[in-house]
Formats: structure tokens, sequence, C-alpha cells
């Protein structure tokens, strides 16, 4: 909810209940003027609203700092069976995710080396003058670069001389920000040492860049103008990626398995990426995966040896790779079938075991409302579809002040930079200190400096992975209060007349069906969720366009349907608004408008003529309303010591075969050209020289948020089950507990 106007009075009494808000008659976001004053009362703990008061130039903001489930239309259960108290994810070991592929199989890591036959064997050449000494030079680039560069420099020149096989690939010199330093760097190597060819990598922090020194693999030393480019001298490309070189028995894409603990996928991809000296992007996965947990899943990326990456294990921290393969295809996003869960719930309290059995019987059985989780809109204090509402309006300078402006709940550095910009317009000054996971605002900063006051441009400059995740999360917000309005008017057992069900070919009537291309349980085009674009809290989501789209029909119940008792509840599908959808013919169609209507969003027609912002420019989707987990189990343990886990990762299953693979891969990383690389972990700089056993790494994680043991036996219920992709794991426990699943609220319950 977003007002502007005058303020009357005090403007703001904000105390620990209540929030008093009294404007004025002005305009609303849509111009339209309020005929009355408007004074506004509600219960900071059951909303998250955001005003923009004007008085003249200025802005002031309050922002509640979290969303409540009814806020965004979780309201309903499908069970009148009373809840009990469990705390969710009271450590991340609690939550186990597995991906499942389209064949149905969980992915597990088994293997943490590479096979033998696609090992990667290192041969390094001396190119010309193999015996010559280079005392000289490197003296002479002591005085350019300094002692430790140029002791690095003579060990990599011996090791070349002297052809031993454990010679490294190449060196990374120590860190500049000084761009013509870097520059006399290069031309000492291209003057000097011409059997050596460098070039520039990323340094450690966004200012400073390395330059990376290697054996130059062509026979042509020369560097001069008359020099042909790699292309041209038929040159084999550095870690043969990108080029006609690759072996033809190998598939051109490495597949593996990434286990991760505590850190959502774009994170941990981005430090293997960063050990590799590539881009994030060029890695492929199919769906990510949560970040407060434990979880395992496919990723290929392309051109990449086996050996290399199995390498890395020995200094991942947080991070396993393993259970290589090479494919002729890359995985690309909604290329999976769901997930598999492994959920503990700890401090478990019921009036008795047998509500408890009840509880956990009847979700087996029944299911849930496959609402659209708190992840989906957001954990920051401005939630998404607010700002999805402002992108279908066509506010522009509205949705990008609710991304940059500081925000309630966020770390204390984050806030701060987020102050400074709103205070000083200092553009260039708020980027150098903007950290790089915070894609969206980044980008809107950078492009704000080229074109001031773009701000559609601006807008469309964040990735559109990302610009679409807040209009999908407004129409995600329409859905949820549809589905809440059926299960309150007709409940969760039976078809009514009017019902929109998936269309049985056998059944389907021409007059009350429609052709449209959608995915069941899956979302549309284009939706993310990681931390690099700032949204971690969301689950485990496809984010482009699926790998497959079926023509799927869709048709409302008649009356002879009713009669004939050709569908059941579980057919019931809602729409996920768009141009191609059609809507309940019963009331529940007029939640779509009356929700719109109230935001000023229109489904027929577009406010502007930006398509991708555009309601009526999107296809749409259909969502079941009623979810079954599927293979469900549940058992109830006893515990003491809360800093135990209580379920097997696929590091604890196959513990004994996790030395004897570490110890290979440290092996192996002696061949790699890697050793003056850091680990990073985080976004802080740990040394490389810290290969600790597995069990002091596990240790280490898990003191992170030790807690201290009650010595009261305490109980605990253990659940697996397996759902599709796009279906909210939370959902489910919600249902189990009746309780809410915002991390607040289960924070408070340690």
């Amino acid at each position: 909810m977003a007002l502007r106007g005058c303020l009357v009075g005090c403007p703001f009494q904000l105390g620990a209940k209540k929030l008093i808000v009294k404007l004025k008659p002005y305009t609303n976001w849509a111009h339209k003027p309020y005929k009355q004053p408007l004074k506004i009362t509600t219960t900071t703990s059951s909303i998250c609203c955001r005003f923009n008061v004007e008085i003249g130039r200025d802005y002031i903001t309050e922002t509640m700092n979290c969303v409540d489930e009814s806020d965004v239309g979780i309201t309903c259960f499908i069970s009148q069976l009373p809840g009990f108290r469990g705390i969710l994810k009271q450590r991340y070991a609690d939550f186990i995710v597995n991906e499942v592929d389209l064949d149905g199989n969980a992915v597990h890591l088994t293997s943490l080396v590479a096979p033998p036959e696609i090992a990667e064997e290192i041969v390094v050449k001396m190119t010309d003058e193999p015996n010559k000494s280079y005392d000289a030079e490197i003296e002479s680039f002591r005085a350019l670069a300094g002692d430790a560069d140029a002791d690095s420099l003579k060990a990599f020149i011996d090791q070349i001389n002297s052809g031993a096989e454990e010679a490294v690939a190449h060196i990374t010199l120590s860190p500049s920000s000084d761009k013509s330093h870097r520059t006399a760097m290069h031309n000492f190597f291209k003057e000097n040492v011409k059997f050596l060819v460098t070039d520039t990598v990323d340094g450690p922090d966004a200012a400073s860049k390395c330059i990376r020194v290697r054996l130059n693999s062509g026979g042509n030393t020369g560097r001069g103008k008359n020099s042909k480019k790699r292309k041209e001298r038929n040159e084999k490309s550095y870690d043969s990626r990108g080029s006609k070189n690759w072996p033809e028995h190998l598939g051109k894409f490495i597949k593996f398995h990434l286990y991760k603990e505590n850190k959502d996928t774009q994170e941990a991809l981005g430090v293997i990426g960063k050990m590799l000296g590539i881009q994030p992007r060029s890695f492929g996965f199919a769906g990510t995966k949560d970040k407060r947990a434990i979880t395992t899943q496919r990723v290929t990326l392309y051109k990449v040896r086996a050996s290399r990456l199995a390498a890395l294990n020995a200094r991942l921290i947080g991070i396993k790779i393993g259970d290589f393969c090479h494919v002729d295809d890359g995985l690309v996003l909604g290329q999976l079938y769901g997930n598999k869960f492994t959920i503990t719930l700890r401090g478990v309290t019921a009036d008795s075991d047998d509500t408890i059995k009840a509880s956990a019987d009847a979700l087996g059985r029944q299911g849930f409302i496959n609402y659209f989780g708190l992840q989906r809109f957001g954990s920051g204090s401005v939630p998404t579809h607010v700002i999805g509402a402002a992108l279908f309006r066509g506010e522009w300078k509205a949705a990008v002040n609710m991304i940059l402006d500081p925000r309630e709940g966020e770390r204390e550095n984050i806030r701060e930079v987020r102050e400074y910009y709103k205070e000083s317009d200092d553009i260039e000054g708020t980027l150098r200190q903007l950290p790089r996971y915070l894609v969206a605002e980044r980008a809107i900063l950078q492009c704000l400096k080229k074109s001031p006051r773009n701000y559609l441009l601006a807008l469309k400059a964040i990735p559109r992975t990302l610009r679409m995740m807040y209009v999908h999360s407004y129409q995600s917000y329409l859905w949820n209060h549809a589905a809440s309005r059926r299960v309150q008017k007709y409940g969760s057992d039976q078809v009514v007349l009017g019902d929109l069900v998936h269309c049985k070919e056998e059944h389907s009537g021409k007059e009350t069906e429609e052709k449209v291309n959608a995915l069941f349980n899956t979302d549309f085009e284009d939706d993310i969720c990681n931390d690099t674009y700032d949204c971690s809290h969301l689950d485990d989501i496809p984010i482009t366009t699926p790998a497959e789209v079926k023509s799927t029909l869709v048709k409302a119940i008649t009356e002879e349907d009713l009669l004939a008792g050709n569908y059941t509840v579980e057919d019931v599908v809602l729409p996920l608004p768009g141009s191609r959808v059609m809507y309940p013919l019963n009331d529940i169609g007029e939640v779509y408008h009356d929700l719109t209507k109230k935001d000023d969003v229109n489904l027929q027609e577009s406010s502007h003529g930006i398509k991708e912002f555009s309601i009526t420019s999107m296809t749409g989707a259909y969502r079941t309303v009623f979810q079954k987990p599927q293979d469900f189990k549940w058992e109830m343990l006893s515990y003491i010591d809360e800093n135990i886990p209580l379920a097997e990762t696929d590091l604890d299953v196959n513990r004994n075969l996790v030395k004897e693979d570490m110890d290979h891969a440290k092996e192996v990383v002696k061949h790699q050209n890697n050793c003056n690389i850091q680990s990073v972990r985080n976004d802080v700089i740990v040394p490389t020289d810290t290969d600790e056993p597995e069990n002091n790494m596990k240790a280490k994680l898990h003191n992170q948020e030790s807690l201290p043991s009650s010595h009261e036996e305490q109980k605990a219920i253990k659940m697996s089950f397996t759902l599709p992709s796009s279906c909210y794991a939370t959902m489910a426990i919600r249902e189990l507990l009746k309780t809410s699943t915002s991390v607040a609220f289960h924070k408070s319950l340690n």
C-alpha cells in the first residue's frame, strides 16, 4: 500500500504496536484525488507498508520490517486439527534438500574425485631458449613489481626450465588498482620475456585487478604489430574453453553435483567461479536452492576438465563438488521435476502425542494449500509484490526508490550505504561501497550515472530474470488471495460449479475449455531467487523459460461435470494472471478484479506501453490449488544436545570415503594453476593454505550457530517428502504446525 499526501498534525506516531498515519486530501500513486482525509491505523506485526509523504521536495519514508502471511493472502488451512509448537530451521542442517531430476531420481553427492578416464594431464613445455638465464630480466622486474612478485616469477621460470611435471600452469601477481602500472607490467613481458604471456583477471576486491602470467603455448613468441591473433595462429585457448581443441570423445559440458551448506546457489557458484577465473553466468543449473539449508543439485559448465574442478575441494569451505561426468548439453533453468526434502522440527511440544500423529497423518493424506510462500515476496521491508504493482502502474521512479531506499531489518553496513545515497545522491561513492551481490541496486545506479533521471531505462538495466521477479511476485500475490477465497467459501473437499480444472481429454467440452501454453506446478518465464540478486529468501523456483512447455487444456466445471463426478478437488487450478488464461466462472474470479482495482492495476489493458511490465503482454499460467506431499514419511525423535544433527547429509552418509577423496584431491591440486588464488567465503578473503580436514571444516561451520544445550530431553519430528518444483515446503510445514512460517517467528521460538 503506497500513499502520497501532505501531513496533518504530527507526521507519524509509531509505537511498539501501532502505526498511525494521517494524510490530508492529495493524490495516490495513480494521481487520483482522495476526497477525504485518510487515517490509517495498523499493527506493526501484521502489515508491511510503505508511506511516501511529500513535503515540498522532501519525502518521509516509514517502512515496517516484516511481511506477514495474511498480507500476501496466506490465511487458510485444509485440516481443522489443532496445531503444535515446533521450530523450523533451528539449525540449517535441519533442512536438507536434494534436487529430483526429470527422471524422478534424487541427486546425491557420492564421490569427490574425477574419474580416471577423464582426468586431465597437464603438460608444460618451454617454447624457446630453455637454458637461458633470466637473472637480469628478473632484477629489472624486481624494480618494477617488488620482491614478492619478482621471487614468484623467478620460481615460475625455474620450474619451466626444469621440466618438472608438477609445474604450475600460471602465476598470479599481486593485485593493483593502478592501470598505468599494470600496463607497464604487461609491456615488460612483451619486451623482455617473450615466451610468457599475460592477461588481466579480477582482483580480491572491486577496485583492483591482477596480472596472470603463463607460458605462451603458441610457437610465435613475437608480440609486435605484425604478430597474429591467437585464432590466426591456430593457438590453443587457455584452459581449452571455447576452442576447437576439445577432445572429441568428451561431451562439451562437465556435469557435477554441487553440495553446499548455509549458502545459496549463486553464492556457491560465485566462489567456484572466482577460483576458476570464470563468470558465475557460465554455470548452468535447473533451479536455485534455499540458503539456510544443506542442499545437493546438478550443475553444468562448458569445457572445463573434471580434474580441475575436483582439485578445488581441498580449499572449498561449506561447499563440495563431485560425481563428475561429461554431457553434450548444459542444464537450463526449470529442467527438474522437483525436490526431496528432509526436514527436522525441533523443540516440539503438543498437548499429546496423538495430536502430533493426527496432524502428521492428515498432512500426508490431505496435503496442503499450494500457496506461494513468504520467500516469494522477499524478506526485506519492501515486499517484491509492492514493487511489482508499481511497475504495472508505470510508476518508474517510485519503483526505483523502493529498490534503493534504506530498509528496516537490513544489515547495518548496507543500510548506511543506502542512507548515504539517499542523502547525497553520490552515485560513484555509493557504488564503491555497495556489495556486488546487490545486483539490482548496482545496475540501477550504474544506469542513472550514464542517464540521469531515466528511471525506466534504469529498471531495464536490472537483469531480466530479476526484474521479472517483481511482476511475477504480484501475480503470486493475486493467486494466494484467490486460493484463500476459494477455501473460505467452498472448502477443500469438493469441486464446485465454475471451478477451473485441468481438463481430462475424454471429458473436454468446446464451450468452456481454453487452450493455453502453461505449466502446472511451475513458475512462469524468467523467475529468479538467489542471493546474487538479493533475494536469497526465495525457495527453489525455475527462473527462465521452462525446458518443455506443454499445451494444456483448462475448462470450467459445468452441471454435467458435477453430476458425472469426472473431477475431484485435486484437479482444481487457479490462474496466474496473463493474456491467455481464463478466470473461474464463479465469484472466485472476482477476487482478481477486486484486488487489482484497489491497486489501480488493470487486467485487461496496460496503463503504459512497456510490454514486459504489462499483465496483458504476459501469457500467464495455472497452478494447482491443493498439493499432496509425495513419498511422505515421518518419525518422532528425542534429543538432549541441540547441536547434534538429527538427519544424515550426503557427506555424513559417505564420511568413510571423504578422507580418501580429500587426500586424492590435494594431490591433484599440485598440478593445477591455483597456488596464488585465495579462497572466497561470504565475501571474506581467506588464505588458501588452510587445508583443514573435512571434520574440522564441518566443526567450524556448525560452531557458528552453536546453541546452549538445555540438558533436558526434547522431542523432534523428522519428515521426508518430495514436491514438484515451485511448491513450497514451508507451506507444508505451516499446514502441520498451524503457525506462521516467517523467519522472525521461528527465531523467537529459539
